[in-house]
């Protein structure tokens, strides 16, 4: 018995504070209590029944990989059968070949090759019939139905007939009925509830729920196109990986037990991922090299597709890293500007050159001091966009020094003349013998700097450690010099046109020995790498014409760093990247037309290659990098050789065009189209008396004659005079357009 209390709202007539209004309330007994439990543990058992009953007769509780493991013993059996029968009959036609006459001997072999060939093509097409469609899963999914009803309804005929014949029976059936009842009523296991049931996840020791296995669309999309026996202690997304494996060549049927995942199938950013181990023989670089097939086996492109041999601390050369994208571009199509377009300033040596994005949308930094880097693959992919990350980072740190030579001239490099020390462009004789000229001095001056860091570390170790560079004597003028070459495949091209003298002894007859250009400019290229290397020396080379001329092998293999854009052929990659990391997996030819902006970068050593969608920056916004460059130059006082030069043309020119800008606007405030020359003197004082207060009119006429408004002319009757000197608006404007 309980108390319920109840407020009255509102009251209806006046109540005593003191009164409480109650009302007694039974509560459920014991029995009551029991007989609930009771009601709604049968109502449970009695949906059990049901469904099972009902699931049992519509065959729902068959699975389709139940049914294709069914289908598919049943024609491995008839497949057999038919083979041992065929097997014999070639058997006898041998033992009648071996005592056949003359003249039944051709009949018998041509027979026999018949039942050969036809032998072997049923063993080879052995994997084709064992597939199963979903109309042969419909087909034996009635065919179950069919026979479980009629079994049934045979049951109840006979059982009716035995009833008829034996009233005992009826006794026995009631007997049965607890023991059927409970066997159908027992619970649903979680992964057989209805959809919309809650999951009865199991938990793990420390009381959290145990994820459930992850299974890609990709591979669930694989088991609807060919469904296969699995053993139960794998995870679906195992097995059909395997059978992945196996219709790609990579391994054999009989190997599908000594392959395995070493893990587990799991997301991986806009993808996901495994590990696979490689039955014992079987090397990780046979998957790597079957990318394509391995596509075709998952239905899909390949371009989704990474592949990699497992260089983690676990891993050794016969397991791999698979990753599938979701989608058929995960790089996008969209560009991503680059961080470098808002840094005020950069340091090279520790924040290296940013990047850009991976597939799973992990950004990557590359750090290029010490080592070179050759960037190859087709035209209007990217590879200039990629330089010029490097270059911007270059620019923006004052201690780096910056040297350009490209093939042809065009707007690309422009801006570095801002901050370049040499600026050379075009593929001319003239230029190559400049080109070799600037090679050879500046691995001179290398060395002459090398020289030197020899001397600090004899007389003051702590200032050049390991005998190398430091930011500190980089602060102080011995900063990292970065060479930039593009377009090598002309430079190339040119300089295997001249022909150019060597210091040696003459030969006879006199004549100076000469050689070519263009191995002249290989050799010192590559002779730049290998000995400015370790006193700051660092090179990228950029050629659109990855083939063995353009990439010259002695040229790539001193550039431990290479990029490659999308090329044509795993051919050519390994012109670019070179045969390892090709057979690695780097694979810039399985690039689509979708993937520009999408570099493959072999970092060189442990660290492997890495695919990249590159950050962008444009032309203009490269341009205002470089003239922060410059400023931080100036103040640095790093500012050298053709920079500095070009700055000076520069200010000299901007200049004669203000003079010009400045006269054109006072004339135009006086009203005036015409001015004597000492009244322009008087406007432009007016005007700016900072810029033009001491001018006179000798000055005035000598500069406006070298911005080439000419000298003074005629003015007709103005300011009381008959025709005085003066300047017309109409020759000094013609001097500002370059008319």
């Amino acid at each position: 018995m309980a108390l319920e209390f109840h407020p009255e709202t509102p009251p209806t007539e006046p109540q005593d504070e003191d009164i409480i209004d109650a009302e007694i309330v039974e509560e459920p007994g014991r029995i009551d209590r029991a007989k609930a439990k009771a009601k709604v543990g049968f109502n449970r058992q009695k949906a059990n029944v049901v469904r099972r009953a009902a699931e049992w007769a519509t065959v729902k509780d068959v699975t389709d990989a139940e049914l294709a493991v069914a289908i598919e013993r049943k024609r491995r059996q008839a497949n057999a059968e038919d083979d041992r029968e065929l097997a014999a009959r070639v058997r006898t036609l041998r033992t009648q070949l071996r005592t056949a006459t003359e003249h039944e001997a051709p009949a018998l072999k041509d027979r026999l090759m018949a039942a050969e060939a036809q032998l072997m093509l049923r063993q080879e097409a052995d994997a084709d019939l064992m597939k199963v469609s979903g109309k042969d899963l419909i087909r034996a999914r009635w065919a179950k139905k069919a026979t479980r009803l009629g079994g049934l309804a045979a049951g109840g005929m006979l059982y009716a007939n035995g009833l008829a014949v034996e009233p005992a029976l009826g006794l026995a059936a009631l007997a049965a009925l607890p023991v059927g009842w409970f066997y159908l009523a027992r619970p649903f296991a979680a992964e057989q509830l209805p959809a919309g049931a809650p999951a009865m996840v199991p938990a793990q020791a420390d009381g959290q729920a145990v994820p459930e296995a992850f299974l890609p669309q990709t591979l669930a999309d694989m088991s609807r196109v060919s469904l296969v026996k699995r053993d139960s202690g794998r995870v679906q997304g195992e097995a059909d990986l395997v059978t992945a494996l196996i219709k790609a060549g990579i391994i054999s049927e009989a190997q599908r037990d000594e392959t395995h995942l070493a893990g587990v199938i799991e997301p991986a950013g806009p993808g996901w991922t495994a590990t696979v181990e490689l039955p014992r023989g079987i090397k990780a670089s046979a998957a790597v090299a079957k990318v394509e097939e391995l596509a075709s086996a998952l239905r899909i492109k390949k371009s989704r597709i990474q592949i990699s041999p497992d260089t983690s601390t676990e891993g050794h050369d016969g397991r791999f890293v698979l990753w599938v994208a979701n989608a058929d571009n995960p790089y996008g199509t969209g560009k991503v500007p680059s961080v470098l377009i808002e840094a005020q300033v950069w340091n090279f040596w520790e924040q290296g050159i940013p990047m850009g994005t991976d597939a799973r949308g992990d950004r990557h930094t590359m750090h290029l001091l010490w080592s070179s880097l050759l960037i190859g693959g087709l035209m209007g992919y990217g590879k200039s966009y990629f330089a010029r990350l490097v270059a911007a980072a270059a620019a923006l740190d004052p201690t780096v020094r910056i040297i350009v030579i490209t093939g042809k001239t065009g707007p690309d490099w422009s801006p570095l003349k801002h901050v370049a020390h040499r600026w050379i462009a075009g593929a001319t004789p003239e230029i190559i013998r400049e080109v070799l000229g600037v090679v050879n001095s500046t691995i001179g001056e290398m060395q002459d700097r090398g020289t030197e860091l020899d001397r600090l570390y004899e007389t003051d170790p702590e200032a050049a450690p390991e005998g190398k560079i430091t930011p500190e004597l980089a602060a102080k003028g011995m900063g990292p010099v970065l060479l930039v070459v593009d377009e090598l495949q002309e430079l190339l091209d040119g300089a295997a046109l001249v022909q150019v003298a060597i210091e040696d002894d003459a030969s006879e007859g006199g004549r100076v020995k000469t050689r070519s250009g263009r191995d002249l400019m290989v050799e010192g290229f590559a002779r730049y790498v290998r000995v400015t290397r370790f006193v700051g020396g660092m090179g990228v080379f950029i050629t659109q014409r990855p083939d063995a001329d353009s990439v010259p092998t002695k040229l790539r293999e001193v550039c431990a760093k290479r990029a490659s854009y999308r090329v044509k052929g795993d051919r050519s990659a390994k012109m670019v990247l070179g045969d390892d990391a090709v057979a690695n997996g780097a694979a810039p030819h399985l690039l689509t037309e979708d993937s520009k902006g999408v570099t493959v970068l072999d970092q060189g050593g442990e660290e492997g290659h890495i695919t990249v969608k590159a950050d962008v920056i444009d032309l203009p916004e490269f341009k205002e990098i470089c003239l922060r460059g410059r400023q931080l130059r100036e103040e640095a006082g790093t500012l050298t050789g053709d920079a500095r030069e070009y700055g000076a043309k520069d200010a000299a020119k901007a200049a004669v065009t203000g003079l010009l800008t400045d006269c054109l606007a006072v004339l135009d405030a006086a009203g005036v189209d015409r001015a004597r020359t000492e009244r322009l003197v008087e406007l432009l004082a007016a005007h700016r008396p900072d810029q033009y207060g001491e001018l006179t009119g000798a000055q005035l006429q000598a500069r406006l004659r070298d911005a080439g408004a000419g000298t003074t002319r005629k003015l007709g009757r103005i300011d009381g005079m008959a025709n005085p000197n003066g300047y017309l608006r109409e020759q000094i404007a013609d001097a500002h357009t370059g008319k």
